[in-house]
């Protein structure tokens, strides 16, 4: 679905931070990058959803070049949610969700059924109904996020991006937020890529991880494939037990550092 050929990125005209990356995206999977702070994870989303544009290298939306896309061409496909969002204070739910409808409509064009309908769609999918109505920032940190979230459903997008979309939130609100990304990716089809700092999330919520470290793509699969003690050292300088349960979900206990 979506390809990085040859990726080379770099900030301002400083030395290239991420070199010779290829990755391919599979459609209807959820793909989560991790790796330590500073590691490249957000820079590789950015690029990956047209943010961040590359030195050299290629990107394939399906067997378009982004380069040959228009920006609102690609927004009707990708929806992106980042980390932090900032709204005004008297926006409501409903308002803000119906912001994602604005890549489908021409200029000037008003709200018509189908955009009204989508809406509707989205922040049933989300679960905030009874929000509807309400300020969004009088929401906690989880109800906001949800509605970003909605936002971007609005869009109607075939790839969702999330970029740690459980910081700053409590355990409770971090499981229910991955709970609709998993159910989003399920019941909708839609292809996720996200960004998680905790890999047992990342384990358990992915079909596939990438795992980056100074600007490079370390290591790439199935979970229970690629995660294993020797890796999560060398990425994490982390010791631990890779386990798993009796319904053979595995899990990492970290117990030292290296």
């Amino acid at each position: 679905m979506i390809s990085a050929k040859n990726i080379e990125f770099s900030y301002c005209s400083h030395k290239e931070f991420i070199k010779n990356l290829n990755l391919e995206i599979k459609p209807g999977e959820i793909t989560t990058i991790i790796g330590p702070n500073g590691s490249g994870k957000s820079t590789l989303l950015n690029i990956l959803c047209g943010i961040n544009k590359p030195k050299s290298g290629e990107l394939y939306l399906y067997r378009d070049s982004y380069k040959n896309l228009k920006y609102k061409d690609i927004a009707k496909k990708i929806a992106t949610v980042h980390q932090q969002n900032a709204v005004p204070e008297d926006i409501s739910v409903e308002e803000l969700i119906a912001y994602g409808r604005i890549p489908h409509r021409k200029y000037f064009q008003k709200t018509n059924t189908d955009d009204k309908e989508i809406v509707e769609w989205a922040i049933e999918s989300t679960n905030l109904h009874k929000y509807r109505n309400k300020k969004v920032m009088e929401l906690s940190g989880g109800e906001r996020q949800r509605v970003f979230i909605s936002m971007a459903l609005a869009q109607k997008p075939e790839v969702l991006f999330l970029d740690e979309p459980t910081t700053y939130l409590d355990i409770f609100h971090q499981i229910e937020i991955l709970e609709l990304v998993s159910k989003l990716n399920k019941e909708n089809n839609i292809t996720v890529v996200m960004v998680l700092h905790d890999i047992n999330q990342a384990i358990k919520y992915s079909h596939n991880i990438v795992i980056m470290k100074n600007g490079k793509l370390i290591k790439e699969g199935i979970p229970e494939q690629i995660i294993n003690i020797n890796l999560l050292k060398e990425v994490y300088k982390v010791e631990g037990i890779v386990n798993a349960t009796e319904d053979d979900e595995m899990y990492f206990i970290p117990t030292k550092v290296c």
